[in-house]
């Protein structure tokens, strides 16, 4: 049975080794220490529908695109983020176990030549030859000349205006099918079917990597600027809720099977506590 709902949500994803690969360390070796046995990874990756042929190919391309950064002990490999990957999911890890932190209000950017990547990257949106417009989230490094921006009259008319600054169709779609997917786990978990360890892994896997999808691509408006039936908040509900219904066990088959430069990785540690207490009072 087990079997049959981790297919089911394995097959209902679009996965990527290499996309992966990143998800399995930001959610488990990185708050463990930060580095991974090759063969643990391709036990997990095994898990994960992924041949050895293809898991050491991901790591290889990892590798060259300085992502993971490799060590070996004897006949052994290691691997961990490198220092640039580890800052971006740390960004990530933030949005995706912190305490939701909404947007304050608005900016407006004067940024001649802003590259697209960028824009998308800062949740920009174009409304001028050089001007862009972006929720005002803390910690964001402004490029170019920045205003702040607080509309006094018209807050009414923001959700038809994001809708055409923003593909905000595209990301409520993203979030109702994390939702459709994963949904399914509730009534089987509230009912005390807990999956063995190794299962509660791998679903725990792919519902981060898939809400983290849905997260990373979506600008985070200000409340007011979105549509009455917008999924995000329904999707964090049922991010956390099932994040620690599958923790407990997922912790556990890590703390006896994931192995690290100094052995067998610990099932917890202070950093996924918190991640979990963070998770709890969503």
């Amino acid at each position: 049975m087990a079997e049959t709902l981790i297919t089911t949500l394995r097959d209902g994803l679009a996965l990527r080794a290499p996309a992966m690969i990143v998800t399995i360390y930001g959610d488990v070796v990185v708050p463990r220490g930060g580095v991974l046995w090759m063969g643990t990874l391709i036990e997990i990756g095994a898990a994960l529908g992924f041949s050895e042929t293809l898991v050491r190919t991901a790591v290889s391309r990892l590798v060259a695109a300085g992502q993971l950064v490799g060590e070996r002990e004897g006949r052994r490999s290691f691997y961990r983020l490198a220092e640039g990957a580890r800052q971006e999911f740390s960004a990530a890890a933030r949005l995706l176990y912190g305490k939701p932190v909404p947007a304050m209000g608005w900016q407006f950017h004067h940024a001649p030549g802003l590259s697209d990547d960028a824009a998308r990257r800062g949740a920009l949106a174009r409304v001028g030859a050089d001007l862009w417009l972006r929720p005002d989230h803390p910690g964001f490094a402004a490029p170019g000349l920045c205003f702040l921006a607080d509309p006094p009259s018209g807050q009414g008319d923001l959700p038809a205006l994001a809708a055409t600054l923003w593909p905000l169709d595209r990301h409520a779609a993203d979030y109702r099918a994390m939702i459709a997917q994963f949904a399914p786990l509730c009534p089987r978990l509230a009912a005390g079917g807990a999956l063995p360890p190794a299962a509660a892994l791998v679903a725990r896997l792919l519902l981060v990597h898939a809400y983290r999808g849905a997260l990373l691509r979506d600008p985070r408006l200000p409340e007011a600027a979105l549509p009455d039936d917008w999924p995000g908040e329904a999707a964090r509900t049922l991010f956390a809720q099932l994040y620690r219904a599958l923790s407990p066990a997922a912790d556990s088959y890590i703390g006896t099977r994931f192995e690290g430069g100094a052995g067998l990785l610990p099932a917890r540690t202070a950093e996924t506590q918190a991640r979990l207490l963070a998770l709890a009072e969503d």
